[in-house]
C-alpha cells in the first residue's frame, strides 16, 4: 500500500481503503511554533512490517504517536478497523491501547518496582485478567522469548538484551493487532539488535500481528517489508514512490 495523497477527505463511516488494518491521510501536527508532521499520509496491512526512517526531527516519532492514538493530530484522519482513532474519546483510545496496539519504545519502559514476570502480566491485569492467568500466559510469553529466567528478576537486575525482550513480552501478551516499535534497538549491541530484529519478524511471520518500526538504522530497516521515509513533516513509500 502507498503512503499517497497529500489531501485529507472526510473518512467514509466503517470503511477503510482496500481492507487495510490501519489508514492515516493528511495527517498535520504542532507543538506550539513548531511543526512536527505536515500532510503525512500512511497505510498497513495485517502481518506487514513496515519501517519508518528519517533524520533527528523529521516527525517519525511524532507519526508513530499519533498512529497508535497516543497524540492527537492537529488535522487528519486515522481510520483503524473502519473506525476513526481522531474522533474517538479518550476512553476509546486507551482501550484499544491496552488490547489492541501494543509499544515497544527504546528504553523498554519497564516498571523497576515490578518483577519481569509482573512487567509482562501487567497489561492483561489492566484488563481485569486474575493475577494467576496473566502470570501463567505471561511466563509463556517469556518463555518464547528465550527469557523466562528473569520473571523473578527485576528490571535493574537484568542484561539490556533481556530487558529488552521482557519489554517485547509485555508488549505481545495481549497479542495486539499492531505493534509499534520506537527505535526498539537503539540501546543494544550488534548481537541482541540482530536477536530483537529476528523475534520482530518471527512474531509477523507467525501471525497476523502488524509492525509500524521507527528507526534511522538502515541495517534495521532491511528486516521490514517496505519503507517509509519521513521528511520535514511529510511521507513517502519508498516503495511506491509516492509523497504523502
Amino acid at each position: 500500500m502507498s503512503a499517497a495523497g497529500a489531501a485529507a477527505p472526510s473518512p467514509a463511516a466503517g470503511e477503510s481503503p482496500g481492507g487495510t488494518l490501519l489508514a492515516a491521510r493528511g495527517l498535520a501536527k504542532s507543538f506550539g511554533p513548531t511543526t512536527a508532521l505536515h500532510s503525512a499520509s500512511f497505510d498497513i496491512d495485517p502481518g506487514e512490517m513496515v519501517a519508518v526512517m528519517g533524520a533527528s526531527g523529521s516527525g517519525k516519532s511524532t507519526l508513530l504517536h499519533c498512529l497508535g492514538g497516543i497524540v492527537r493530530p492537529d488535522r487528519g484522519f486515522i481510520l483503524y478497523q473502519g473506525r476513526d482513532l481522531c474522533a474517538m474519546p479518550e476512553s476509546a483510545r486507551s482501550g484499544l491501547r491496552r488490547s489492541d496496539f501494543g509499544f515497544l519504545f527504546q528504553s523498554g519502559g519497564l516498571v523497576p518496582e515490578l518483577t519481569c514476570l509482573e512487567n509482562t502480566a501487567l497489561p492483561l491485569r489492566l484488563n481485569g485478567v486474575g493475577r494467576r492467568s496473566a502470570e501463567a500466559r505471561a511466563l509463556e510469553r517469556l518463555e518464547s522469548l528465550g527469557v523466562a529466567g528473569t520473571a523473578r528478576q527485576r528490571p535493574g537486575e537484568v542484561s539490556g538484551g533481556e530487558g529488552q525482550r521482557v519489554s517485547l513480552a509485555r508488549a505481545l501478551i495481549t497479542e495486539p493487532a499492531i505493534l509499534f516499535a520506537d527505535e526498539p534497538t537503539g540501546a543494544l549491541d550488534s548481537l541482541n539488535e540482530e536477536r530483537v530484529m529476528r523475534l520482530l519478524v518471527d512474531v509477523v511471520q507467525r501471525g497476523s500481528t502488524a509492525v509500524v518500526l521507527v528507526t534511522h538504522e538502515a541495517r534495521v530497516a532491511a528486516y521490514a517489508d517496505r519503507e517509509i521515509t519521513v521528511r520535514d513533516g511529510m511521507t513517502r513509500d519508498l516503495a511506491a514512490g509516492a509523497a504523502g
